[in-house]
């Protein structure tokens, strides 16, 4: 990873989960490149109820597709999730928290640090 990474406090951005492994390049961080249309940026802790929002949205991400290595994500894991999609469940009451410490600065173009602030939950990464 490059030190160029920043969170969305300027400082150099922290994994967010090996276990998954999560990430736009499965690396454990939240970054992206203009390949990621979907700005996988912003480090979540699912919940039960996010995850049914997301898959009424057509985004299952609780399934295992062993096609893709993707193992099927349950509440409590941490995931890097898209910038549009966390503002899309907050603007539905359907958010779920956030680790600052390992969401990208480049989040801060789609939604404001004090959105994010209101679901802040400290920083652990899942090993």
């Amino acid at each position: 990873m490059s030190a160029s990474e920043l969170n969305v406090f300027g400082l150099p951005l922290e994994p967010c989960s090996f276990a998954p492994m999560t990430g736009y390049f499965r690396d454990g961080c939240c970054r992206s490149d203009p390949g990621d249309r979907g700005l996988h940026t912003v480090c979540v802790v699912l919940t039960a109820e996010f995850l049914e929002f997301s898959r009424e949205r057509g985004n299952d991400l609780s399934t295992p597709r062993p096609e893709y290595a993707f193992p099927g994500l349950n509440a409590g894991d941490r995931w890097c999730l898209c910038a549009t999609r966390w503002l899309e469940a907050l603007q539905a009451g359907m958010a779920p928290d956030v680790v600052l410490e390992s969401t990208h600065l480049n989040t801060l173009g789609v939604v404001t640090l004090d959105q994010l602030r209101l679901y802040a939950v400290e920083s652990r990464v899942s090993r």
